[in-house]
């Protein structure tokens, strides 16, 4: 059976629980809809999986689908316009300026010839002020902090216009401030629209998207279902190997996670 991914994941956001795992990942007790699911790669690194949905490299066995279509037959510009990926790091080794980086994007709607428009630039502009970085729009992007880097090629992936955007990790190098901020765009993108695909360490974060989550255990094993019904103590326990605590909280009106560290 081919592993399939379809458009009709809109308004979804997905979420692993990031675990380093040296075993087969099998995927057990999908939808449709659930397009971490449907993916059933031999993977020793959550990246790897990533990469394999966004066509960037061929799995070992199996088939990815991208709305009925093998994703291996697709171009690169024909993928680019279905789906976004925003890795967990970049390597800005060029002095090109945060703009100039930003609208790169847009190249999946470019022939090979085109240079950017005003309205790709505006496109640009318009996703750096919704991620606080217009002010350092014409500075060289490899003067940027690494959490500032990474809010950019988030930028970078709203131009590229994609019904699907996939996060490795876009909080990881951001301070808690922004990290809540990246959280309310994430929400925002999945409110209008967007499927959305990350992954995190923070149980946290989960909870305050929603959506489904897919946990991958040690042994390789993917589990998957609403955030509210596969976050539990004793599940989160065997994932990170530690004790915790699930405690509703009357102020924010939702569930957070609370490791037991030691006593003060």
């Amino acid at each position: 059976m081919a592993d399939h991914v379809d458009d009709s994941t809109k308004n979804e956001i997905f979420t692993f629980i990031k675990k380093v795992i040296d075993a087969n990942m099998k995927a057990a007790g999908y939808s449709e809809a659930d397009i971490v699911t449907q993916i059933r790669q031999y993977i020793d690194r959550k990246s790897t999986l990533l990469n394999c949905i966004c066509g960037l490299i061929k799995p070992q066995g199996g088939t990815i689908e991208l709305c009925g279509r093998d994703i291996s037959k697709e171009t690169h510009k024909s993928i680019a316009k279905k789906i976004a990926y925003v890795p967990q790091k970049t390597n800005a080794s060029f002095d090109y300026t945060v703009r100039d980086f930003v609208v790169m994007g847009r190249t999946a709607h470019m022939s090979i010839l085109d240079t950017p428009s005003k309205n790709d630039y505006d496109c640009a502009d318009d996703a750096l002020d919704k991620l606080a970085l217009f002010e350092l729009a014409d500075r060289p992007i490899s003067e940027l902090s690494g959490g500032e880097q990474q809010k950019a090629c988030i930028a970078r992936a709203l131009v590229q216009s994609p019904e699907l955007i996939v996060l490795d990790e876009p909080t990881s190098a951001l301070d808690f401030g922004n990290q809540l901020k990246v959280l309310k765009l994430i929400k925002g993108l999945s409110n209008s629209g967007y499927a959305v695909l990350l992954t995190t360490h923070n149980p946290d974060h989960c909870m305050m998207l929603g959506g489904k989550v897919a946990i991958l255990d040690k042994q390789g094993t993917l589990e998957i279902g609403q955030a509210e019904e596969i976050l539990t103590e004793e599940k989160l326990r065997q994932t990170y190997g530690t004790d915790l605590r699930m405690v509703f909280v009357e102020d924010v009106q939702r569930t957070v996670c609370i490791p037991m560290g030691p006593k003060a």
